[in-house]
């Protein structure tokens, strides 16, 4: 039976998934112990991120991007409110991993002119980070005392409705070789700016602290 592309990407993409659950970062947001420094630090990083990716995707002319990408409303808007919340409460975002998020960022523009259907490669890292955001959303509501939705408007975002019609979209939409490997070459190297991001954050932290 042949595998579809988004079974494709899991398999290709596994390593990298694994290696970022166990980075300190994650391991302290789940004991919940992440300083709210790094949380806020995430989510600045992810804005650099995602504002570069949206607009690239909003203005690419691919027909698979188009069919991939225009059913779907963003995320930066979440992630905007998430960051007026903390900036109100005090908590204003340190370049824990601006540098990283640059890079990333610097890719997906270069990405989108050179091949546009690797956009489809970091959407789906990104996207894929929202249903592992919907899992961690609890503890971080737990460990920085929120409620009402305030500061995990992003985290909150992961939908496992929407999730199921992307990856479906996706599955259509890239049937063809070449763009199938353009798309996994993408993820990877999505996952490598993720990781980075994350070694930033975890700085001078120990894995469960």
């Amino acid at each position: 039976m042949t595998e579809t592309m988004v079974e494709r990407l899991r398999a290709n993409t596994r390593t990298w998934h694994d290696a970022l659950e166990a980075a300190p970062f994650a391991t302290a947001m789940l004991a919940g112990t992440l300083p709210l420094d790094r949380y806020v630090g995430q989510l600045a990083a992810y804005r650099v991120v995602l504002e570069a990716l949206e607009g690239e995707l909003s203005a690419a002319t691919s027909p698979s991007v188009d069919s991939v990408w225009s059913a779907d409303p963003g995320r930066l808007p979440l992630i905007d409110r998430d960051l007026r919340y903390f900036a109100g409460s005090g908590t204003a975002p340190k370049p824990w991993a601006a540098a990283e998020a640059e890079e990333f960022a610097q890719e997906i523009r270069s990405a989108a002119a050179a091949e546009p259907e690797a956009l489809l490669g970091f959407l789906y890292v990104m996207e894929g980070s929202t249903m592992g955001g919907l899992v961690l959303c609890p503890y971080v509501t737990k460990a920085y005392g929120l409620g009402n939705g305030d500061g995990v408007a992003y985290y909150g975002s992961g939908d496992r409705g929407r999730w199921a019609a992307f990856t479906a979209r996706m599955n259509q939409a890239l049937t063809e070789p070449g763009a199938q490997h353009r798309v996994l070459a993408a993820a990877q190297r999505a996952y490598h700016h993720i990781a980075a991001i994350s070694q930033a954050l975890s700085t001078g932290l120990t894995p469960g602290s």
